[in-house]
């Protein structure tokens, strides 16, 4: 074998190697350019391989014929290997085309959330806006009267006043094996309120610990300043209410699990005169610990 066909053999199988891997990394263009190189160094090799060899009309027909019908093949070859690529690309349109379709409707869908959060949103804030003056209608009806010929704005002693709802209830509160304790770091501490509902206010929350002790124990009244506001904090030492009782004991007519009677007002009533004064209420109990009822009001 000479050099120069060594050289064909070795390109021509170099160049089908690179036919074999263009057909998964290349275009199609490149594809059919070294798959006729490859075939073009088969023809040159076939020419070297026969030119010594003494030739008669037959053997350069049958040579011919050969070599017509290896092209014939390659060309077949070729033709598959298109018809295979026009498939891909046709099949990855139609993916591309399904999936803008899905974009469409998925953005469609967002836009339908989007108006649904906002119909949401506005019904959510007319229903707070009427549970707000439903609220504020009830507090007005709840809110005891005023004292009589005194400004609802003029100054009352507070501790004084707890302990006068204490000095009330103390018989009350002794028949329940209840001890009532005010304890301040004086006796005069003054808050623009009318005295009578600063007093309902307490009686309603001594009353309430009263009815539900359930045991010997006691209250304190703890009531301090901090800056401009007035903290108090009543804390009983009964049996208490569990976790998601205790954050309804303020509703109008509610009565948790322990209820023994009376109409559910009294709390209710003390949450709305401590924010008709612009303060603020809450309580905290642990089920058989007691409960301890807050309240901030600006001095």
């Amino acid at each position: 074998m000479s050099n120069s066909q060594k050289v064909l053999l070795a390109l021509s199988c170099i160049l089908f190697a690179a036919t074999v891997y263009s057909l998964f990394n290349f275009e199609v263009y490149l594809i059919i350019l070294f798959f006729l190189l490859h075939s073009l160094c088969l023809i040159f090799f076939a020419y070297k391989t026969y030119s010594g060899v003494t030739r008669d009309e037959d053997y350069i027909e049958t040579y011919h014929q050969d070599v017509g019908m290896e092209i014939a093949s390659k060309d077949n070859e070729i033709n598959e290997l298109t018809e295979r690529l026009d498939r891909s690309e046709t099949s990855l349109k139609d993916a591309v085309s399904e999936n803008e379709e899905l974009k469409r409707e998925v953005e469609l869908m967002r836009s339908n959330i989007s108006e649904m959060e906002k119909e949401k949103a506005t019904y959510e804030e007319k229903m707070k806006e009427s549970e707000s003056q439903a609220f504020e209608a009830a507090v007005q009806g709840l809110l005891p009267p005023l004292t009589e010929g005194r400004d609802d704005r003029a100054t009352v002693n507070i501790i004084a006043v707890a302990k006068q709802a204490c000095d009330e209830l103390m018989d009350s509160a002794r028949s329940a094996g209840l001890i009532l304790n005010v304890s301040s770091q004086g006796d005069t501490l003054l808050v623009r309120a009318d005295p009578n509902r600063i007093i309902t206010l307490f009686r309603n929350i001594i009353d309430n610990s009263i009815k539900y002790m359930k045991r010997a124990g006691s209250l304190v009244i703890t009531i301090s300043t901090i800056g401009d506001d007035i903290f108090i904090v009543l804390k009983d030492t009964g049996e208490g209410l569990n976790e998601d009782e205790t954050k309804h004991i303020f509703e109008l007519n509610f009565q948790g699990s322990n209820r023994i009677s009376g109409n559910g007002l009294g709390l209710a009533q003390a949450r709305a005169i401590v924010e008709s004064y612009g303060g603020t209420i809450y309580a905290k109990s642990t089920e058989g610990k007691g409960m301890g009822i807050y309240i901030q009001l600006p001095a």
